[in-house]
């Protein structure tokens, strides 16, 4: 196993005293946005552990996650692969699991956190294999292929949508929702205050557009978009368009109103100031825009694992939170009527359309603000009863 930060990272936050030896947690959770963001949400509500991380070559956890816990790597790969290749990834799965195995036992660890994926895989096995506790989060309406299949081995199993709990009928779930990024755990954001953004030139009372395509932006939603802008500006419409770092086009189109971005920052604060949001339907960001109260239109990763966007858009648009649109049936006229059909009667950001005033209070019902308080307490209550 891969552990380059081992001797230069502290592997506690706070300090330890002999009498009470701390305990010892390795997260599992890697790749996307998805994953890494409400494990590290999850990790802060627990600043007395003792914690490590486990996650993949070159993927997300390994720019953000060596700044706050040791970081262990391992080589494994989604089970979507066949013939000869699926021979690989299964030889590379049983070295993950004895990899993470001795990494267990060397670091005499109490139990293991994940939040899905196919590094879960080789966390949950390892770990039973020894006896130790493991709580898995997963955070889609449909449940990956590795919550289904590995599921019943865990302790406990937590979801963030209770829709997902049909999909996992051998196995007792509990609703926890889905941690965020703790820019988004402010209490001042339930009081919905007016959001400073002095860095985005836009006027105070603009009707506010926001698109945004996940932690890996979404080229096929930026070109629609870009296709859509000339109309919402002569409505008198602001866009912020976050394009991703992936879209060669991103300097095509220049308008005083439109402003492209690579990402931004303060997304809390951008979401509670946009009036609609356009955007992919991973759960995370979903769990975003209904803290935020963001009323929103939908358009699923038509790639995306089983299609479990679409599951998930269906929870927010089944609560009159959103609409949904799918990629393949979208044009440019279809997404210009769709928003502007939304901001119909709306002239100013302060006067918001009755449709998109209902669908911001069902977003905002939608929210579970205390998700990581709720999952480290439930990490907490699992280790010490193995414990005892």
């Amino acid at each position: 196993m891969n552990s380059p930060h081992d001797s230069t990272l502290p592997t506690s936050t706070h300090a330890v005293t002999a009498e009470t030896p701390p305990v010892r947690l390795l997260i599992a959770a890697s790749g996307t946005g998805g994953h890494v963001f409400p494990a590290i949400a999850v990790a802060e509500q627990l600043p007395d552990y003792q914690i490590e991380w486990l996650g993949v070559p070159d993927r997300l956890e390994t720019h953000l996650v060596p700044s706050r816990y040791p970081l262990h790597t391992v080589a494994v790969e989604g089970f979507q692969k066949r013939g000869v290749d699926s021979l690989r990834v299964l030889l590379k799965l049983i070295r993950a699991i004895w990899q993470v195995r001795r990494r267990l036992q060397q670091g005499t660890f109490h139990g293991v956190f994940t939040t899905g994926g196919y590094i879960a895989a080789p966390a949950v096995l390892a770990a039973r294999s020894l006896g130790l506790p493991v709580i898995l989060h997963e955070s889609n309406a449909l449940p990956g292929k590795v919550t289904r299949l590995l599921g019943p081995w865990c302790t406990r199993v937590a979801i963030g949508f209770e829709a997902a709990a049909a999909y996992l009928p051998r196995m007792e779930t509990i609703c926890t929702g889905t941690p965020v990024r703790s820019q988004f755990q402010s209490n001042t954001l339930e009081d919905n205050p007016p959001p400073s953004l002095p860095d985005l030139p836009l006027p105070e009372d603009a009707p506010l557009i926001v698109v945004i395509g996940g932690s890996q932006g979404a080229v096929s939603v930026n070109q629609l978009v870009r296709q859509c802008v000339p109309t919402w500006c002569e409505a008198g419409c602001w866009i912020v368009h976050l394009t991703g770092e992936n879209d060669p086009d991103v300097k095509s189109l220049q308008h005083s109103q439109y402003l492209a971005l690579p990402f931004y920052h303060n997304m809390a604060g951008l979401l509670q100031r946009a009036d609609i949001a356009i955007s992919r339907a991973g759960a995370g960001t979903l769990t975003e825009l209904a803290i935020t109260h963001t009323p929103s239109i939908l358009i699923p990763y038509p790639y995306a694992a089983e299609d479990h966007q679409t599951y998930n858009a269906a929870v927010f648009t089944a609560a009159g939170a959103a609409t949904l649109l799918q990629q393949r049936e979208l044009t440019p006229a279809i997404l210009t009527a769709a928003v502007l059909d939304l901001f119909a009667g709306q002239y100013s950001h302060r006067h918001p359309s009755a449709a998109l005033q209902t669908m911001a209070d069902r977003a905002g019902s939608l929210a579970v603000r205390d998700s990581a308080d709720r999952l480290a307490q439930l990490v907490r209550q699992v280790l010490n009863r193995e414990r005892e």
